[in-house]
């Protein structure tokens, strides 16, 4: 293999095009993937060293091509990646073991399915998967992550040497419906009441709604949806993990992938949601309010999405990490993957029990939710 490894702390090192090009034409790429959100969270400081998330990309290069890259961090904690291994760090605590840094391949406070080994080809994408199996094993971490790679790919790692793990999100797919009350018309009777009373309500409260392209954003409406964001957290007593530098970054950057719903009471705005999209595909992200409205987070953050998606003829809206409540709203369930690979023999061993005793529970829950379908 005449590849040249390179290991970059920035992005920058590659440069967007080379970037761009090797990881948005991958198969099930989306925007998180893109150069301009991924430099938003390091140049914004969300995810740096500073904040524990320390970029150690992996790149192949065959002459000057960018060959393969995967996205990974060293990690010091295990905040903002929604596959928890908190349970596992405390065993390793109450062993006097140090469970950190792990590594980390994910997109930062982002649980979307994408490929986290991207290459040209099936022999770069091999290639990758042995730098990745050397480098773990060269540092001194306690453990690799690969957070919500396709099956494909979680399969592969799992031929070399890394444990699965399965969870499950929500997702709407769209059956070309024409307007909303088709889609309603699918939903069961009592579902479709609750829906339309819930956006009664809104209507009734006197909130307003419009839905503001990227394109379109000014500096006021992201500042406004920052005040937003950072209103719920403190509300939840919970520190936020992005900040108005970053938005404003992907405003600027990736405006084509964004849509931003802003709610308002007496042409006052009182809260605002935040959804990123590609062609095909809407993903549910960020949500805040500065005043409480009964069922205002609903049309915000599901309704008007999906009315969106209606409206643009797109495929799919990706609800984000869990949810059963989304099944209500027509969401159905979905598999989601991990895979993990640990340093120490006998907690590799017990964790791989505990991961086949949590599939079968995972398996029999998907049963059960799927005997709930929303649908008529």
């Amino acid at each position: 293999m005449n590849y040249r490894t390179h290991i970059v702390s920035s992005l920058s090192e590659i440069g967007q095009a080379a970037w761009d090009g090797l990881a948005l034409a991958q198969e099930r790429a989306n925007p998180f993937l893109s150069y301009a959100f991924l430099h938003a969270l390091h140049e914004s400081g969300s995810a740096s060293a500073d904040s524990g998330w320390q970029p150690q990309f992996i790149t192949l290069f065959d002459g000057d091509e960018l060959a393969a890259a995967m996205p990974l961090y060293v990690k010091m904690h295990s905040y903002g990646e929604y596959v928890f291994d908190w349970a596992w760090a405390d065993a390793y605590h109450r062993n006097g073991l140090e469970y950190y840094p792990k590594l980390l391949s994910a997109i930062p406070f982002t649980p979307v399915t994408g490929p986290r080994l991207m290459a040209v080809d099936a022999r770069a994408r091999a290639a990758l998967v042995k730098v990745l199996l050397a480098t773990q094993k060269a540092s001194a971490v306690s453990s690799t992550h690969i957070l919500y790679p396709p099956e494909d790919q979680a399969q592969m790692l799992a031929g070399a040497g890394f444990m699965l793990r399965s969870g499950v999100q929500f997702h709407w797919l769209n059956a070309g419906y024409k307007d909303f009350d088709e889609f309603l018309a699918t939903l069961e009777q009592k579902k479709r009441k609750n829906i339309r009373a819930e956006r009664r309500k809104v209507r009734e409260a006197g909130v307003t709604l419009r839905r503001v392209r990227g394109i379109d954003a000014t500096d006021a409406d992201w500042r406004l949806f920052n005040r937003c964001y950072k209103h719920t957290y403190a509300a939840h007593h919970s520190t936020p993990y992005l900040n108005l530098d970053f938005f404003q970054r992907i405003g600027r950057t990736m405006p084509q992938n964004i849509l931003l719903v802003i709610a308002e009471r007496d042409g006052k705005p009182i809260a605002s949601s935040l959804v990123i999209h590609s062609e095909d595909t809407l993903f549910g992200r960020y949500w805040g309010e500065l005043e409480y409205v009964p069922c205002l987070h609903f049309e915000t953050a599901y309704y008007q999405p999906l009315e969106f998606c209606i409206e643009q003829g797109i495929a799919a809206f990706e609800g984000g990490a869990q949810g059963e409540h989304k099944m209500a709203r027509g969401f159905l369930p979905t598999r989601t993957w991990s895979a993990h690979w640990l340093a120490h023999p006998a907690f590799a061993d017990a964790i791989e029990r505990f991961l086949e005793r949590e599939a079968g529970g995972i398996d029999d829950y998907i049963d059960e939710l799927n005997e709930r379908n929303p649908f008529r």
